[in-house]
């Protein structure tokens, strides 16, 4: 049975995983429940084939695991195989899903990412997430002492004013109010100690990283989003061009078209939010320091901010960003405004 299996299709889970073993003329040879002590052994015996997963969380490493016992993985994203589900959802028929979808010939797959790009990778949300933590801190307190009448600034710059607030002895705050804030206060310092390390590490590896300082050359580009395409992106030389690199990253148009008739509508947010969403705030900063200077010696860039709105773009540069990433990383040249 062994030699016969051409595919082994697994549907991932966190204690019992669905395997779909597929036979070299496409039948299903056998489609069962497995344990998780049971994968690795099972990976392990089974001669050099296709394994097939959906792209999620787990599926890298065991993607890796796979690999490491000489078979092909491939990696499905979870939009792709979707359509391949017969009628009911359940384990069995997403398992048949992902062995019909790998072996389409013209299907997309995810690279299995390196232990050390997964280690970059939470490095990267555990500082977005101290960010957030320490956003919604600030906004708590400055709601708290709203209902006082304190009222402060957005942002990580109001913080003085509200340590002010509740250090002045004239203030009609209640003891426990003043005694809360202070705790707000000191979680928000040790967040900040963090963020502030973490970005140091990150600005250290700029400077270390020919790769990641060739991409701070970019106007709107900084660490932390040179870091997160490091961590994020696949190898840049699997895109043909810089178009599609921006459309990987969901910053192209979505398509509507039929009977030859093109129609574009929004951007279409498929790709990797994470880079999105950091190029699109570049931008933004960029279009802003054009607005404050009244003008830019890029005339692409000053026509586009007197035409379109702030946003408008904002995703517009981002999109143009994106193909310079490719550019740079593909030349292996620092970045030249034209």
């Amino acid at each position: 049975m062994k030699t016969k299996i051409s595919m082994l299709a697994i549907d991932l889970a966190k204690g019992s995983f669905q395997v779909c073993a597929i036979g070299p003329d496409g039948s299903v040879l056998f489609n069962r429940a497995m344990s998780r002590p049971r994968l690795a052994p099972m990976l392990a015996e089974q001669p050099a084939c296709v394994v097939a997963m959906e792209a999620c969380a787990t599926s890298h490493h065991w993607g890796r695991v796979a690999q490491s016992h000489g078979h092909e993985v491939r990696l499905v994203p979870a939009a792709y195989v979707k359509p391949f589900v017969k009628r009911q959802k359940n384990d069995r028929a997403d398992a048949e899903a992902i062995a019909e979808a790998a072996l389409r010939p013209t299907m997309r797959f995810v690279a299995v990412k390196s232990v050390e790009t997964q280690g970059r990778a939470v490095a990267f949300h555990t500082h977005q997430c101290l960010v957030r933590q320490r956003t919604q801190l600030i906004n708590a307190l400055r709601g708290h002492l709203a209902e006082f009448g304190l009222v402060a600034p957005k942002g990580p710059a109001s913080l003085k004013l509200l340590k002010n607030a509740l250090g002045d002895e004239a203030a009609d705050l209640p003891g426990p109010v003043r005694e809360m804030g202070t705790v707000y206060l000191e979680q928000i310092a040790n967040l900040t100690e963090v963020i502030e390390r973490l970005a140091t590490e990150l600005e250290a590896a700029t400077r270390t990283d020919e790769e990641l300082r060739r991409l701070c050359t970019i106007p709107g580009i900084g660490p932390v989003t040179a870091g997160a395409v490091a961590a994020f992106a696949p190898d840049l030389d699997t895109f043909d061009s810089g178009r599609n690199f921006a459309a990987w990253l969901g910053l192209v148009p979505r398509q509507r078209s039929t009977g030859g008739k093109t129609k574009l509508g929004a951007v279409s947010k498929m790709g990797q939010t994470d880079i999105r969403r950091l190029l699109i705030v570049g931008a933004m900063s960029v279009i802003r320091w054009v607005v404050r200077k009244g003008g830019s010696s890029n005339r692409w860039l000053a026509s586009l901010v007197a035409r379109k709105p702030k946003m408008v773009a904002a995703v517009a540069l981002a999109n143009k960003m994106a193909r310079m990433i490719w550019a740079v990383t593909m030349k292996q040249e620092d970045y030249r405004m034209a």
